[in-house]
């Protein structure tokens, strides 16, 4: 695609925006909280992963699961300025985004000696996965991407067939599998690709293979297999309201995990999985076009509390789908249902006075953590600007 068409594109969807797509989306604002944020980052580092419910970032240890997506978020600005030339409009110019996310990258790397974040190693691997799409000879991010990727693979269990998730309980046959780890399995392609090591592969396909048989329904949030069986003896939540209801972000890691995985490898189950998830999902929202943070969550008390952040990550799984679908019907079903997810998760939480670019997120609603600002909600929200007007010229 060329520049010029790109940065056509980026003019109508920006200054001329059409009335489908949110002029947030390619606000200034944008570009601006992430710098504001990189400048407020501790020393020694510490990254946010959400806010308090007047929009304040929290700052957390390298050493948690959630602080791989802030470095992350200037690869994805990157992207985006490539796509959409830098004009005084949308800000990208205030910055070297490039240089923003390797300097904020730079306080995962301990991590790859060891770390206490259990399958989430894809997570913490993402800014290095986006310096190899740049850079493929970067050794820095080679590096991390092997040490991340053994760390995952080290967890798999040949019997049950995944890589387990949590180190939760006492007993050592207890294998928790989370629905979110179809989101870290793509590191070991990366690894593999860097290693040579097919297995790697294999292990993710196995994983993605056994979730397929045990997970999907809408998704179950855990799946707890006795490991040296392999059998399933329980199926639960740990953040949705029941064992029986869909935990809305579970459902979006789904979509875009099994899209990936279709992406990655071109077996066809994996799209027809994408596709179902992707159904359940768009049929349960609302008719407000709100996510809620359960689709199976009461009404009362009003008013049930949405969740951003699994909106704007099914926003960016749909036009993952959407990109890789063999249908030309579904992909624009998908890229339109996108659009529509994204308005009006804007038109609720857009947020300026907050640090986060959205408000009204829900990390964990047992708990009561609720109504904040979430870095992988601003993550995906930026990477959905970066799809976007590709996909727009598309249709």
């Amino acid at each position: 695609m060329s520049q010029s068409i790109l940065l056509f594109i980026c003019l109508a969807l920006g200054a001329f925006a059409t009335p489908s797509v949110p002029t947030e989306l390619y606000s200034p604002l944008i570009p601006q909280k992430v710098l504001a944020t990189f400048k407020s980052l501790p020393d020694p580092v510490k990254y946010p992963q959400y806010t308090t419910t007047s929009g304040t970032w929290l700052y957390f240890s390298p050493n948690t699961w959630t602080s791989g997506f802030f470095p992350a978020t200037p690869y994805a600005l990157q992207a985006r300025q490539k796509a959409c030339p830098a004009t005084d409009e949308n800000a990208l110019g205030i910055a070297d985004w490039l240089d923003l996310g390797r300097s904020a990258s730079t306080g995962l790397v301990p991590l790859e000696a060891g770390n206490g974040v259990g399958h989430d190693q894809g997570f913490l691997s993402f800014p290095f996965v986006e310096e190899l799409a740049i850079n493929p000879s970067n050794q820095t991010a080679q590096t991390a991407v092997k040490a991340f990727g053994k760390i995952l693979a080290d967890r798999f269990n040949a019997v049950v067939g995944c890589t387990r998730s949590w180190d939760k309980s006492d007993d050592p046959t207890v294998f928790q599998v989370i629905i979110d780890n179809m989101m870290n399995i793509e590191l070991l392609f990366h690894a593999a690709d860097i290693t040579g090591n097919d297995t790697l592969r294999t292990i993710a396909m196995t994983h993605a293979d056994t979730t397929m048989k045990n997970h999907i329904r809408s998704t179950w949030h855990v799946i707890e297999y006795n490991s040296t069986t392999g059998g399933v003896f329980r199926k639960r939540t740990e953040q949705g309201y029941s064992d029986d209801s869909t935990w809305s972000r579970g459902q979006a890691w789904a979509i875009y995990g099994f899209a990936n995985m279709y992406k990655l490898t071109q077996k066809v189950d994996y799209l027809f999985t994408a596709r179902r998830l992707a159904k359940y999902f768009l049929d349960n929202i609302p008719a407000d076009g709100i996510v809620p943070w359960d689709f199976n969550a009461p009404l009362e008390p009003a008013p049930r509390p949405a969740d951003s952040s699994a909106a704007t990550i099914a926003s960016t799984a749909l036009l993952l789908l959407a990109q890789v679908e063999t249908s030309k019907a579904n992909a624009k079903y998908y890229t339109n249902s996108a659009i529509h997810i994204t308005q009006a998760i804007t038109d609720l939480a857009w947020n300026e006075p907050w640090q986060s670019i959205l408000s009204n997120g829900t990390v964990n609603k047992p708990a009561n953590n609720a109504l904040t600002g979430t870095t992988y909600g601003n993550f995906t929200f930026v990477l959905s600007t970066s799809l976007t007007p590709m996909l727009i010229m598309r249709r």
